[in-house]
């Protein structure tokens, strides 16, 4: 308390008053970051017998051989049948490095630069806003492929080598795709077509989920908890899978192949039309299906609970 006294000599009295800063309700970038990728990992878990399934069925009739397709079931039984259930999990370490980095930044990173590009354009409703979420998920796609390529590329050819001993294990994948095959066109081939399918991949699943969970909520078809979030993360699945099979199966065989059997992504994709037909870019739809919805499910799941967990945690 302090006292001020005026002209005509009479002490007046001023109560001083504490601010306390208010907490915000949102974590820091890094905690959005961790999160993700802590979500993605626990989604990756469950889901990757179905990925490596994915993948082999997306190799089929490469090269003009074994052009039979296999169904999913089948694939997944003779896989564990075959060369024994450890199979299925083969590139896991990889592929929990790969979500790490690169769903920790698509997805951790997606509502900070939405809010970005929001500021930055004013956009409130509509087609603006779905121009700031598209563009943000191809921003965060990006940004996180060029940061996780590499681990993609070992998790594919581990995942496709299966239990054939063709690595002894991570680090030999690592070094001995950068020592055979060089940096760039080794352990970074493929980049392009990747970029384009997980920019896709993204807008098909956190653009479509953030889109449908914000209209499900704002016309109160649903209150935002489990059942928001589960069916957000269906729809986002399927979206994802049909928008993305194409160059999902070119990104694939193109990171699978020994050097020099393809120009680039766009001789990939020719010679797989051309030898294959149309039909060859959806090989593994119902695998890559299956695994996308149930990876939506358990990722976003997992996700909106470690954020409910964290804000519950910064409040106390």
């Amino acid at each position: 308390m302090a006292a001020v006294t005026k002209q005509s000599g009479v002490p007046v009295s001023i109560q001083r008053s504490t601010i306390t800063p208010k907490k915000s309700g949102k974590s820091g970038l890094g905690v959005q970051l961790g999160t993700a990728g802590v979500a993605a990992c626990v989604a990756d878990l469950f889901t990757f017998p179905l990925d490596t399934t994915k993948v082999r069925l997306q190799i089929q009739g490469e090269g003009g051989q074994n052009n039979k397709s296999s169904g999913v079931l089948r694939t997944l039984f003779n896989i564990g049948r075959y060369e024994g259930p450890k199979a299925l999990y083969s590139g896991i370490v990889p592929g929990l490095q790969r979500q790490m980095a690169f769903s920790a930044i698509r997805i951790g990173g997606y509502e900070t630069v939405r809010e970005l590009y929001q500021d930055l354009s004013g956009a409130k409703t509509g087609f603006q806003m779905l121009g700031i979420r598209i563009a943000a998920g191809i921003t965060t796609g990006t940004l996180a492929i060029l940061c996780a390529q590499p681990t993609d590329v070992v998790k594919v050819r581990m995942q496709a080598a299966g239990g054939k001993g063709q690595y002894k294990g991570v680090f030999d994948a690592y070094a001995s795709i950068a020592r055979e095959e060089g940096f760039k066109s080794g352990l970074y081939r493929g980049t392009g077509p990747n970029i384009a399918r997980n920019c896709i991949i993204n807008v098909g699943e956190t653009v479509v989920y953030d889109a449908v969970k914000d209209h499900l909520i704002t016309n109160n078809i649903l209150k935002d908890g489990i059942q928001c979030h589960l069916a957000s993360a269906v729809i986002a699945g399927i979206t994802a899978t049909c928008v993305a099979s194409p160059v999902d199966v070119v990104k694939t065989r193109y990171m699978n192949s020994p050097q020099g059997v393809y120009r680039g992504a766009a001789h990939c994709a020719i010679t797989t039309a051309r030898r294959e037909g149309m039909m060859a870019f959806y090989k593994g739809f119902n695998a890559s299906c299956v695994r996308l919805v149930s990876w939506n499910i358990a990722l976003w799941l997992s996700y909106e609970q470690l954020k409910l967990a964290v804000r519950q945690y910064q409040a106390s």
